[in-house]
């Protein structure tokens, strides 16, 4: 909770009117430039930075790295280096008036996320930077899904809200592509399907009941009764469940004043040789009397997955309820 918190303080500040001078940035999705010399680039100091920025993103078949990572010494850091998306500026000088480490949004240009270690020396960098390091690679994921949110409302399937709004209670902001492939009183599935891959995002609701709803054997077991009901496979008698070879990982986080239970995990299809990872945020309806699941998941068995994942889950942070969203 403490680390949704300090992220979301953060992502709050911007650059206000002076976005709208600013040119667009430049870089691919997924990519982190970090402004560094070689020499404290290849020593503990690198090392810890591509631990935390590039080990491999969870729930993947194939390995993947968080961000793909770049770097530029701070001498060479010119103005077509400025225009990147995602930014690690480390600047170590025993002059510093101030060392920490500090996180901005629109410097250069929009929407663009930087990040700056001040530190006297390459220990107390190390140090700097291992502490900050989950809000760090946090800060860059929220800001990559902030884009995808941002594109997904620019060019919105706008008839898309109605269903979500009747299952939930609340809406979420669908890009051009998405239709909508089943629809009931509880559960809604939409869906972008390309040729080699589809992007799929589902909200249903249940009962809240008991107390202990937010376990892991709830949460899991709800959703396999769900999928089984609601999503077939291929061949006769198959459908959508949850993956028993690598256990699913839960954490409680808050985003927007909206509290929710985030579980990871790997999507099978029982009676064919069809998976995947997903992601899923349950949390409390509105009158607290049933659970809300949003989730998305995604089947691209040609391609990495990393970036489509992530432009799915986005699609989760766009929820908002209904008397929030006018």
């Amino acid at each position: 909770m403490a680390l949704a918190a300090c992220l979301m303080a953060l992502l709050a500040c911007n650059g206000g009117n002076k976005k709208a001078l600013l040119p667009n940035v430049s870089g691919k999705a997924g990519e982190v430039l970090v402004a560094i010399e070689r020499e404290q680039w290849e020593g503990n100091l690198g090392v810890a930075i591509r631990e935390a920025l590039a080990s491999d993103t969870p729930y993947l078949a194939q390995r993947e790295p968080l961000f793909a990572l770049s770097n530029v010494p701070p001498g060479s850091f010119s103005n077509m280096f400025k225009m990147h998306r995602n930014l690690l500026l480390v600047n170590i000088n025993p002059q510093n008036a101030s060392n920490g480490v500090s996180y901005k949004n629109n410097v250069w240009a929009q929407p663009q996320a930087v990040v700056q270690v001040n530190a006297a020396d390459q220990e107390q960098a190390l140090e700097l930077f291992q502490e900050a390091a989950p809000v760090i690679a946090e800060f860059f994921e929220q800001s990559e899904r902030d884009r995808n949110i941002a594109n997904a409302k620019l060019y919105e399937e706008r008839a898309l809200r109605d269903p979500v709004l009747k299952v939930t209670g609340g809406i979420m902001h669908f890009p051009s592509g998405y239709r909508c492939r089943k629809f009931t009183d509880d559960f809604v599935w939409i869906a972008d399907e390309k040729q080699y891959v589809q992007q799929y995002v589902m909200a249903y609701r249940y009962p809240a009941g008991r107390q202990d709803v937010f376990t892991q054997e709830n949460i899991i077991g709800q959703r396999n009764r769900v999928m089984q009901a609601n999503v077939p496979g291929m061949f006769e008698g198959s459908y959508m469940t949850t993956s028993t070879a690598q256990e699913p990982t839960l954490r409680s986080l808050r985003y927007h004043g909206r509290d929710f239970m985030e579980t990871r995990g790997f999507w099978e299809v029982h009676g064919d040789f069809m998976g995947g990872p997903f992601v899923s945020h349950s949390f409390y309806s509105k009158d607290g009397k049933d659970i809300i699941v949003l989730e998305a998941f995604v089947f691209a068995p040609r391609y990495d997955k990393r970036q489509y994942l992530r432009q799915v889950e986005s699609l989760l942070y766009s929820f908002e309820w209904e008397d929030e969203s006018k």
